[in-house]
């Protein structure tokens, strides 16, 4: 009931995300009823199995969505405060997860209700044609099988927000510290092992205790001038003429780590598919598993070049501008660059799909249409909801710069340049990974 009064009482940026969820969701859920109607239609399993296959993609893509959405669900998010009325970070991860299946099953119900009616099963009245092979008018219908398939959206996308969005424990040096338990189940923040009677000690305690005390009495005075404490070292810098500086948020310290991996991966995939054209196997499995190395290696390597880019805009005596768009795109390589990847991955395996289709193959109907559809759409929908999320989290820092009397123009001006240096990378890198799949395969 709180999962859905938080829907419910959300703002509209919120419910619309959530209603591009639910009507991803109704997209895969119609797929799987198809694939279903085809079973019941054909005797042939292995023909059944292969689109029951091909629904992975769009289920892929809707649980990516779902997670993205609730990531950036401000209602969900962990605040001071929350914890005294029973909403702590187990709490508020368990209703965003029910809110997630909340979604989706709306979508899963819609996409039923649209499956029956085009069967007949509603008004009598079904769809003819073609549509006969994926809908299986003149047989009845399993319900469990069908419930079952409907259900696979919405397990899938609550148990993937729920592991996404689990409270974890930060380590001390490493961004986590690792919790660790004293004697007789005694929480402790630090794994130092302490002997039989240490806490009887008198004093032992005190310089822990002093410590903590002069932490608290720091954190208003860094706060006074109006910034978080977080922001403090950046905000508060000023030029050498007294007039207020624009700071960049810190330089990461670490690049992401996926990127030889990803260029590997991408080599390997490119390497399968010229095999696979040399021997006359284009249209077989390996050539299939080599277009799925080459889209993983571009999901892979979109944080590392997020990471590269941001650092290639600070390159060559850089000024406040290209600093502030660069040190964002640094810190904010992971979070933009994994969707970034994924779309530039789908558009590059569109492309070289639609370049080795044949126009005149029957088999490629509305349904083939709808999941590349569903996919294409899903994961700009991600990217752009990552973009959202990345501007949630920069808020304080963005209030800061405002403060300090950084103008509007000069913020926007940053996105735009982060923007078109993103287009400028990859673009020109989807580009040619689509050609050079393409060009062996359909040689």
């Amino acid at each position: 009931m709180l999962a859905l009064r938080l829907s419910l009482g959300a703002r509209p940026a919120v419910q619309v995300r959530r209603l591009l969820v639910a009507g991803a969701s109704a997209g895969t859920g119609f797929l799987l009823l198809s694939a279903l109607g085809h079973a019941l239609s054909h005797p042939d399993p292995a023909a059944s199995a292969l689109r029951l296959a091909w629904c992975t993609a769009p289920l892929a893509a809707t649980v990516y969505l779902a997670v993205a959405v609730a990531r950036a669900d401000p209602a969900t998010r962990p605040r001071p405060g929350l914890s005294a009325v029973g909403l702590g970070p187990v709490r508020l991860m368990a209703i965003s997860a029910a809110t997630t299946a909340v979604s989706c099953l709306l979508g899963s119900a819609l996409a039923l209700l649209v499956f029956l009616q085009l069967r007949g099963d509603l008004t009598g009245m079904s769809l003819g044609g073609g549509a006969q092979e994926f809908l299986a008018a003149g047989r009845p219908l399993p319900l469990p099988a069908a419930l079952t398939l409907l259900a696979l959206v919405p397990l899938s996308a609550s148990g993937a927000v729920a592991v996404t969005l689990r409270p974890r424990e930060p380590v001390k040096g490493a961004g986590r510290a690792a919790r660790a338990y004293g004697r007789f189940g005694a929480y402790r923040r630090t794994p130092v092992r302490e002997s039989f009677g240490a806490y009887g000690r008198f004093g032992r305690q005190l310089g822990a205790a002093a410590r903590g005390r002069r932490t608290a009495a720091e954190a208003p005075a860094q706060e006074q001038d109006g910034a978080p404490a977080g922001a403090a070292g950046d905000a508060g810098a000023e030029a050498v003429d007294g007039s207020p500086a624009v700071v960049p948020p810190p330089v990461p310290t670490a690049a992401p780590s996926g990127l030889p991996w990803g260029v590997a991966v991408l080599a390997v995939g490119l390497a399968v598919e010229a095999l696979t054209s040399r021997t006359g196997s284009a249209d077989g499995p390996a050539a299939f598993l080599g277009l799925a190395l080459t889209s993983l290696g571009l999901a892979l390597v979109g944080p590392g070049l997020t990471h590269l880019c941001g650092r290639l805009l600070q390159a060559v005596r850089p000024g406040a501008l290209r600093l502030l768009a660069g040190r964002v795109l640094m810190t904010e390589a992971t979070r933009i660059g994994r969707p970034l990847g994924v779309v530039c991955a789908v558009v590059s395996a569109a492309h070289t799909m639609a370049s080795l289709h044949d126009p005149d193959d029957p088999s490629a109907g509305p349904l083939v249409v709808l999941g590349v559809l569903l996919v294409a759409g899903c994961t700009v929908a991600t990217l752009l909801t990552a973009a959202v999320e990345a501007k949630q989290a920069h808020a304080d820092t963005t209030a800061s710069l405002r403060r300090l009397g950084a103008p509007a123009g000069t913020l926007r001006r940053a996105a735009s340049l982060r923007a078109g240096a993103l287009l400028a990378l990859f673009g020109p890198l989807t580009v040619a990974v689509a050609e050079l799949s393409a060009w062996p395969l359909g040689g």
